[in-house]
């Protein structure tokens, strides 16, 4: 009897471990990622950065809208789903740890599309600390124009602004729209 209750036990661990989560998906040094159901995944991996190779959703992915790299995982919202692989360093201007492309908002200051506003879209996931990497400077005047959260957004409390972006805990999720002066 004991024989046979561990090699059920042992046969569905091993199955448990061969099957991959739905939003990610690892193939031959790439990693495929996608939101399910226009929700917010992370896939994580042991990159320093990464870059799309593929697009595999009719969703539009725009790194740093809908996809991006942080703290060892790719992140991907709104319907974006697409293969990955790791970058090869930083290149061109880039961030370290960005791993190619530029975050909202980055790059030269006559940089077409720079000139009014950027709208971003940045949220806290399970309560957590999250980074929104946008360009801002002391002209910068960054505002919540759309709460998307059940939880009230209070600037100072759950969001706010550092040198690297804008940053969102305890549940807040918004748009917030930059306007630069």
């Amino acid at each position: 009897m004991n024989k046979v209750f561990w090699g059920v036990a042992m046969g569905l661990l091993a199955g448990l471990s061969l099957m991959a989560a739905p939003a990610a998906q690892a193939q031959r040094g790439t990693v495929t990622c996608g939101s399910v159901n226009g929700r917010y995944a992370r896939c994580e991996v042991d990159w320093r950065g990464a870059d799309m190779v593929r697009q595999d959703s009719r969703t539009r992915c725009v790194r740093g809208r809908n996809w991006g790299f942080e703290r060892g995982a790719i992140w991907v919202d709104q319907g974006c789903r697409g293969q990955f692989v790791e970058s090869r360093g930083w290149g061109g201007g880039d961030r370290p740890g960005w791993g190619g492309g530029r975050p909202p908002g980055w790059g030269d200051d006559d940089r077409p599309g720079w000139g009014g506003q950027v709208s971003i879209q940045c949220g806290s996931v399970d309560g957590r600390y999250r980074l929104c990497p946008v360009r801002l400077d002391r002209r910068s005047d960054v505002r919540l124009v759309n709460n998307d959260s059940d939880t009230r957004c209070r600037e100072g409390y759950n969001w706010g602004v550092n040198r690297d972006g804008i940053w969102v805990d305890r549940g807040c999720r918004g748009r917030f729209v930059i306007t630069r002066r």
